[in-house]
């Protein structure tokens, strides 16, 4: 059985953009839409542009699944990788916004159980170091699929960290690990999984639907099939096509543009005082990047002249999706692009994409 393993990359181009863009309900933004995913190869490229009340363009251009018939549309169900990674940090502020959870807790005192098998430094690791990869931990596991169960999150401090590791925290290191160990303290607090919390108390608040895992169902293309670096559909659409739930927290929520589209949205009212789902004190902190790494809490920060100064910025991929996101809260508006491959192609139909809403 083909197993996949994760990817993410943190792209920060769009230094150099294409002309405007079509304006809102204008059918030439999908013919350029289309334009651009014969030019990067992909079987389907879907993009939205969005401001503080809502999306005001999106469109959907190509297939399901590359060689078939069916058409992807604007409702359709993407993989959005590492964009993950920003909720799960949103979800752990909201256990900050009630006193129950402190930037700088250890994990030592949060999930004591897990740091008893697992070099001594692990303790000292802060939800903070966490969620900026500053912890030390190394990437990724030798093999995620180790541990396919989301409870069993609980051993990868020892798995990543056994007794003799030197962990040389305060670094930048993109780490799903640590992401994945986030989530699994979320769930100490509340007894709960992941799964269940991030629905609780992120996407319903938010009014969200979003599932995690592959999209669809499985061996049917009624949701973008998951293609390979080259472009070739995947053999499985199943649940070896994605990584395993152990790696929930750090990558592999999928939702419609739409859905997305309201959490960006609550994190550009959060960045510039609206009412949000969390105080503006606790988005600055989710923003502000370390000084050496440019990396926030599941946010790569950018300057850019187009969006009036800093942007919020991240992608993600299974190796099999891509989605990108720009959110510029100095003009109040944000981009986001998807298509259904990895890989080089994917991520630059991607980065195409938002460049033609940024205009």
């Amino acid at each position: 059985m083909h197993r996949r393993r994760f990817l993410c990359s943190l792209a920060c181009t769009l230094a150099a953009l294409p002309g405007r863009a079509a304006a809102a309900g204008d059918s030439s933004f999908t013919k350029k839409l289309g334009a651009l995913r014969e030019k990067h190869q992909v079987p389907a490229l879907a993009a939205a542009r969005f401001d503080l009340k809502g999306i005001t363009q999106e469109a959907a251009t190509g297939f399901r699944k590359a060689g078939g018939t069916r058409p992807v549309t604007t409702t359709d169900l993407w993989h959005t990788g590492s964009m993950t990674k920003a909720m799960t940090a949103t979800l752990l502020a909201t256990y900050v916004q009630e006193g129950r959870l402190k930037w700088e807790d250890p994990l030592g005192k949060l999930i004591p159980d897990s740091c008893q098998d697992a070099a001594p430094a692990a303790a000292g690791i802060t939800v903070l170091e966490l969620l900026q990869h500053r912890s030390g931990l190394p990437a990724n596991l030798p093999d995620w699929w180790a541990l396919p169960r989301a409870g069993q999150r609980g051993q990868l401090l020892r798995l990543a960290a056994p007794p003799g590791t030197t962990l040389k925290s305060g670094a930048f290191l993109y780490s799903n690990i640590g992401y994945a160990i986030a989530g699994h303290l979320a769930g100490k607090l509340d007894h709960q999984l992941w799964e269940d919390l991030i629905q609780k108390r992120l996407f319903r608040p938010l009014q969200i639907t979003a599932g995690q895992g592959p999209a669809g169902r499985e061996g049917t293309d009624d949701q973008p099939w998951p293609h390979d670096a080259s472009g070739h559909p995947l053999e499985t659409n199943g649940p070896a096509s994605d990584n395993p739930p152990s790696l929930g927290p750090a990558g592999r929520v999928h939702l419609s543009l739409e859905n997305y589209a309201r959490f960006a949205i609550d994190h550009l009212k959060g960045a510039t005082g609206g009412k949000a789902l969390l105080p503006p004190a606790l988005y600055q902190i989710l923003h502000q990047p370390d000084p050496l790494s440019h990396y926030a809490c599941g946010w790569g920060i950018a300057e850019r002249p187009w969006a009036g100064g800093r942007c919020l910025t991240h992608t993600g991929s299974n190796e099999a999706n891509y989605f990108a996101a720009w959110l510029a809260p100095e003009k109040g508006f944000g981009v986001i692009a998807a298509t259904n491959q990895g890989g080089p192609h994917g991520a630059a139909a991607c980065d195409a994409a938002c460049g033609l809403l940024i205009g």
